[in-house]
């Protein structure tokens, strides 16, 4: 393939990826500063005690695996560089991180947001955070769910793979619900009570618990267009997913669908300082930031949070480097457009799964009497 062919593919498609992933329309001034200055309150109703806020601990946790994994796993970034300090951050408890081997085997089911599956083949597979928590003795499984589709039908798509999955004597399945996906995730639960007893945990990351204002001015016809991405194996449904993504129609849903008491809930935020989002974001950050520029380009941070759930952590992270490895599959994209890309995932997911492991007690614990 010649350089004028492979400059013209990249081109092509991060216009596409732009369209896709952005939704954003012309270039507008935030009509307010961007501010750190946040309080639990904020979060009001949802969060409710001060127990909610477990960010002290998921810090000492994230701390300690970015330092000893500095050396071994991509993108690696300071502490204070991934995690965004919020308000009066509450302390840790100071106790020992276990950096070994898996005290309860988790598996992390993945499932992921809008239009994944028309930009899956460009993106891989996840190896690198696939073999690095296999190591350590968790699984992890990305779910195929129709990305076009509305949260109804594909709630039943997640509902037949959790079932599919070999069964443990436990629940041991950590469901992570990215963006979309978590709408999707949420609606999964609540319609088919049958899966809640194979979940030990749900995580929201920057999923769209409350929607974004970006879904009202999105477009059908430009969902359709992630239909031919290079690679692209989806098909749109009209604008049923864009429905699904109105904060109307998350706060009406959210009313009506009491969440199961049995599961415990986890909110990770992504909530990063202005110089993090990436060129490519830049405009829907902007036109997000008309209403509040405390926002990751496609959400804005207090609609990320599960109602009831434990805030872990606000992490300094635009929507796309949170979850898609664009900067290790592509780099003249990431170099050229998507140029905050970086972050370092693995050391994200590890955390995370090391933190479940505690919240919900090894098998060790679990056995003392």
């Amino acid at each position: 393939m010649t350089a004028s062919v492979q400059r013209y593919k990249a081109v092509f498609t991060l216009s596409l990826l732009l369209v896709a992933l952005s939704m954003a329309g012309c270039s507008s001034t935030p009509l307010q500063p961007y501010s750190t200055d946040v309080t639990p309150l904020m979060l009001a109703p949802a969060i409710q005690s001060e127990d909610q806020d477990d960010r002290g601990r998921f810090r000492e946790i994230f701390c300690t695996v970015l330092e000893a994994r500095k050396t071994t796993l991509p993108d690696p970034l300071g502490c204070d560089e991934a995690l965004t300090r919020i308000g009066a951050e509450p302390a840790g408890n100071g106790a020992a991180v276990n950096l070994g081997p898996a005290q309860r085997r988790l598996r992390l089911v993945f499932v992921p947001g809008l239009g994944w599956d028309c930009f899956a083949d460009w993106l891989g597979q996840f190896e690198s955070t696939y073999n690095h928590l296999r190591s350590l003795g968790y699984e992890m499984t990305i779910l195929n769910i129709d990305g076009l589709s509305s949260s109804q039908h594909n709630a039943g798509l997640i509902r037949d793979a959790i079932l599919s999955l070999p069964e443990a004597r436990e629940p041991d399945i950590l469901a992570v619900g990215y963006s979309k996906g978590m709408v999707d995730l949420l609606n999964a639960i609540t319609e088919y009570p049958e899966i809640q007893s194979r979940i030990v945990a749900v995580a929201s990351l920057a999923g769209a618990v409350g929607g974004s204002p970006l879904a009202y001015q999105a477009t059908a016809d430009q969902l359709e267009l992630m239909q031919y991405f290079p690679g692209a194996a989806c098909e749109s449904s009209g604008d049923e997913a864009l429905i699904d993504l109105y904060p109307d129609t998350r706060k009406k849903w959210l009313s009506r669908h009491p969440l199961p008491q049995q599961i415990p809930f986890y909110s990770l935020i992504t909530f990063p300082q202005p110089e993090r989002i990436s060129w490519i974001l830049k405009n829907s950050y902007n036109k997000l930031a008309q209403v509040d520029p405390r926002n990751d380009s496609q959400l804005i941070f207090y609609d990320q949070f599960i109602p009831g759930s434990k805030l872990v952590a606000y992490l300094n992270a635009d929507h796309l480097a949170i979850a898609l490895p664009i900067d290790e599959k592509h780099r003249l994209i990431s170099t050229l457009f998507v140029n905050e890309n970086t972050f370092p995932r693995d050391a994200l997911y590890e955390s995370l799964m090391r933190y479940i492991e505690e919240e919900t007690g090894s098998e060790q614990t679990r056995k003392t009497p």
